[in-house]
């Protein structure tokens, strides 16, 4: 699946054609929704500036496959993220389930 906003070049006639033929499912954002995709937006903006600007050469795709996995573990687990009080991503979700688990446990346990 690839997820794109509605840009010309997403709706085109061409850009169809292509993810069909390669059997890719189409998704867009809604129409003037920029908040649609702010999450991978961000995410990319930090895999482009942290990794791909860093790049002294041209790498091969077998190696941008690699790097890409290699970084979206490093995201996920291990980078510090400004939007979750400085916890990686993973962490945060963990610690927001745990609580949340914490909460039902406690609701299903007092008497109304």
């Amino acid at each position: 699946m690839v997820h794109t906003d509605q840009g010309s070049q997403f709706i085109s006639n061409d850009y169809r054609k292509l993810i069909a033929h390669w059997s890719i499912k189409q998704s867009m954002s809604r129409r003037g929704n920029c908040w649609d995709n702010a999450v991978i937006e961000s995410f990319f903006k930090s895999f482009k500036t942290e990794t791909i600007y860093q790049l002294k050469k041209i790498i091969s795709q077998q190696e941008m496959r690699w790097l890409v996995s290699e970084y979206m573990g490093h995201y996920n687990h291990i980078r510090p993220n400004s939007s979750n009080g400085y916890i990686p991503p993973a962490k945060f979700e963990k610690l927001r389930l745990d609580r949340l688990k914490e909460i039902e446990e406690n609701l299903g346990t007092k008497k109304c």
